[in-house]
């Protein structure tokens, strides 16, 4: 069995995730070596059937949101079972795009480990106990037989699985878990030593700039608690994406470049149409100049990236 790259994404980040499935061709040595799929929540009904339902996370209840912009998350966890825990699989979110060769990931001695994921930056606040950030993960599927989604995922509506804890992999032993190295899971910062790069800042994510914010930002800073008491009041007076504002451009032009840049050769090869990205931008998922950016687009070659740019 070859291994597998996979992509979870949703309806809101779709031409995030024909990016990302692009780019880690592009950039590998031997691209037949690996299967590449994108996993998406439209396929899944049990994401949708819990719509406006309370569930736990961080310890308080929440409400699902099916159409929030990150809604794909738990799907982090369904490459076992697509792979019928056998092989590996790397699975990433659909706003991480390679600039490096995913086969030396998928290649690499794990030790006998069962994930490899990248140590979450920043200190320990949160209830759960998690330490790690599950967006970019490499995984021996044989040994996670014990990651079911919809079971687990219906456990947090009723309230015995915490959504944070299960996220950043506070339910696995951590004895079982090896640490990724930052390049493979690079968070906004782009240099020559990058693997993956992931803009995990939502509000300047570079395909969205000047878009009304479609994201609930996180409601918990024991630092601070009464921000946290403010986010709630402005929920529950103005309606989950109310006073948020809008996407704002992302600070770092080479990330936008990137982006824009794979789309670019995206569109050239007939891996996405211009009828798709009419329509992305006519639903708010996509930036309203996206055309005219992708137009304005420099090769890739001009960017300070980890490989030589591949013939597109």
């Amino acid at each position: 069995m070859r291994p597998c790259v996979f992509i979870h994404t949703n309806h809101k980040q779709y031409v995030g995730a024909l990016v990302s499935a692009y780019s880690f061709r592009r950039f590998a040595k031997d691209p037949d070596a690996f299967d590449v799929q994108i996993i998406h929540t439209k396929d899944f009904p049990f994401l949708r059937e819990h719509e406006g339902e309370a569930y736990l996370r961080d310890g308080v209840k929440r409400h699902w949101r099916y159409d929030d912009l990150q809604s794909f998350t738990t799907l982090r966890f369904m490459p076992p079972e697509r792979m019928g825990y056998e092989g590996r699989s790397v699975v990433v979110d659909p706003d991480v795009f390679a600039v490096g060769d995913v086969g030396e990931l998928l290649a690499r001695d794990m030790g006998g480990k069962a994930i490899i994921a990248r140590t979450r930056p920043g200190p320990r606040t949160l209830t759960d106990g998690g330490r790690y950030n599950s967006s970019v993960m490499l995984l021996d599927n044989a040994k996670l037989r014990h990651w079911r989604v919809e079971e687990q995922f219906e456990a947090m509506f009723e309230m015995q699985r915490d959504y944070r804890r299960w996220i950043t992999l506070g339910y696995e032993d951590s004895a079982t878990i090896g640490e990724l190295e930052r390049e493979w899971n690079d968070l906004d910062h782009l240099d020559t030593r990058t693997r993956m790069i992931h803009n995990t800042h939502r509000k300047t994510q570079p395909w969205k700039s000047g878009l009304p914010v479609d994201f609930i930002p996180a409601e918990r800073f024991r630092p601070f608690p009464p921000i946290a008491w403010a986010l709630r009041l402005r929920r529950k007076l103005f309606g989950d994406y109310g006073l948020l504002g809008t996407y704002k451009p992302h600070p770092d032009r080479n990330q936008e470049k990137l982006f824009f840049g794979l789309l670019k050769e995206c569109l050239a090869n007939g891996l996405v149409t211009e009828e798709l990205v009419r329509e992305e931008m006519r639903q708010n998922h996509v930036r309203k100049d996206a055309l005219d950016v992708i137009a304005a687009a420099p090769p890739l070659s001009s960017l300070p990236l980890s490989a030589l740019p591949r013939a597109a």
